[in-house]
């Protein structure tokens, strides 16, 4: 891997060990820059609220429609940087297809053919233990592949998270594609199988928790997951499988860890990046749901993670470590790209910097060298637009074509690193401070799909229909709200 240029495996930025702290439920806060207060809706939007909003959401569409790798119909980790493909940046790819139909960017036809063309290559690409050559074993796939073959890149691990996030862009389009077409039917068709493929009880070899990975040079990786993160999609999945899957012991063993604390007057589950907050969600949609610890605090993780959201800016309003730029319409911490990793004196005071990293805010810690990343705002969209749509609109009215470009948000900035010099990624702009000169897709897919729940809740319309999601939802066990309108019938209905 390239300096800067790559990124560890998110099995590494979650290794935080989380222990559960009782707590009550919060009053509800609601905020918003300027004093402004109450949620946003669509309707509500000024005339130039709504051109920045159709800009962003289809300029970050055509990202994933622009790159998609044409051997193999995979997603690229990154652009312009040729570095790898990534499958967690693929199920965001599969999830970014239904909008640009629904959206008329491209017919249904055209999102069905690049849907398909990703699935087939999947199914049908090798499943083995060999060091070099394979795609993925038992169901799940390496965290990075090559361009052209899909096969393993480099060393890197079998990833189950990244894998899940693949399913969850996959079960989407399972269910968007309803149609009686050929491609339709094969699209549903090769969900289920790819799905029910994966061997959920193969991790679990610490029971009743599940290992974070595999590799074929070092077996099973020494830790499991633990705590609250962005893997509750994972435990659903590995709930709901009819074929290989897991026990509800093994989410008890998840949950045991939960942290509830309190953060800049919001009292919630902490996870400091807010990535983890909003990636099951993307897929799933929690508002009325709740597992028993939600229900013993009274809200949902809806709930939670606008509570997260909050924080965060308040956290910026309060700037505690002086960065510049931090305000309450410029704020937002979670794992993106960074200028460089060392020491220096900038405005006469030592700073430290990081290249990628899980930046993050909350009461269980702090990671923060002012490096600023969109997709914390855009990603939590649904929860606080009130906050997050100023947000988005003020980085791109100050910092202009630095920040905002052919696909939307570049991944991150850093206002505070402003002295002329060279960085091993982006560019100072003195003055004005660090740009980041990539994209990534696994902060590009929140954005976009965020941005199309808040609108229209089209992701979330659909999967609650789904078979799987419900079933490792239930056997989770969450109840009220949508799903117990399916809980009663057992399953049944179209996928």
């Amino acid at each position: 891997m390239t300096r800067a240029r790559a990124r560890p495996p998110l099995v590494v930025l979650s290794l935080v060990v989380l222990s559960l702290v009782s707590g009550v439920a919060a009053a509800q806060t609601l905020g918003g820059p300027a004093g402004v207060a109450g949620a946003l809706t669509e309707s509500q939007l000024t005339p130039a609220q709504r051109a920045f909003v159709d800009s962003l959401e289809r300029r970050t569409f055509f990202f994933f429609w622009d790159l998609a790798d044409p051997a193999t119909g995979l997603m690229p980790d990154r652009w312009p940087a040729r570095t790898f493909i990534s499958i967690g940046a693929t199920g965001f790819a599969l999830t970014a297809y239904p909008i640009g139909a629904e959206r008329k960017w491209v017919t249904r036809e055209q999102a069905a053919a690049h849907t398909l063309k990703a699935l087939e290559f999947l199914w049908s690409s090798k499943q083995d233990t060999a060091r070099a050559g394979a795609t993925g074993y038992k169901g799940f796939f390496y965290h990075f592949v090559n361009f052209g073959t899909g096969t393993r890149f480099k060393d890197v691990e079998l990833s189950n998270i990244d894998t899940a996030l693949l399913f969850g862009g996959a079960l989407f389009c399972q269910s968007y594609f309803d149609g009686g077409g050929k491609s339709e039917r094969r699209i549903r068709a090769l969900v289920d199988s790819l799905v029910m493929r994966a061997d959920w009880q193969w991790f679990r070899v610490r029971p009743p928790k599940l290992s974070l990975g595999w590799s074929p040079e070092e077996g099973f990786l020494p830790y499991d997951w633990g705590g609250y993160n962005e893997t509750m999609l994972l435990f659903v999945l590995a709930l709901g499988s009819t074929r290989h899957g897991v026990t509800a012991d093994t989410y008890k063993s998840y949950a045991d860890s939960y942290k509830w604390g309190s953060f800049h007057g919001q009292d919630y589950l902490g996870f400091a990046p807010l990535f983890g907050h909003q990636y099951t969600q993307v897929w799933i949609d929690f508002r009325g749901l709740g597992d028993d610890f939600m229900r013993a605090r009274k809200i949902d993780y809806f709930e939670n993670s606008r509570r997260a959201t909050l924080a965060q800016r308040e956290y910026a309003i309060a700037n505690p470590s002086h960065f510049k730029g931090y305000g309450a319409d410029v704020w937002g911490l979670t794992a993106c790209d960074g200028p460089m990793d060392g020491k220096l004196t900038v405005d006469g005071r030592e700073r430290e910097f990081h290249s990628y990293e899980a930046r993050g805010a909350s009461h269980e810690r702090v990671t923060d060298d002012g490096t600023i990343a969109p997709a914390a705002a855009g990603g939590s969209m649904p929860f606080a637009p009130e906050t997050c749509l100023p947000a988005l609109m003020a980085m791109k009215d100050r910092y202009g074509d630095h920040v905002y470009r052919q696909y939307g948000f570049i991944d991150a900035f850093n206002p505070t690193l402003d002295v002329a010099m060279k960085t091993p990624a982006g560019a100072v702009v003195p003055g004005v401070g660090w740009f980041d000169d990539d994209y990534l897709g696994i902060d590009q897919g929140p954005i976009l799909a965020m941005l199309e729940n808040w609108r229209t809740g089209l992701i979330w319309k659909y999967t609650r229909k789904n078979v799987h999601f419900r079933r490792g939802l239930m056997a989770m066990g969450f109840r009220g709200g949508w799903l117990e309108t399916w809980s009663r019938r057992s399953g049944m209905g179209r996928r």
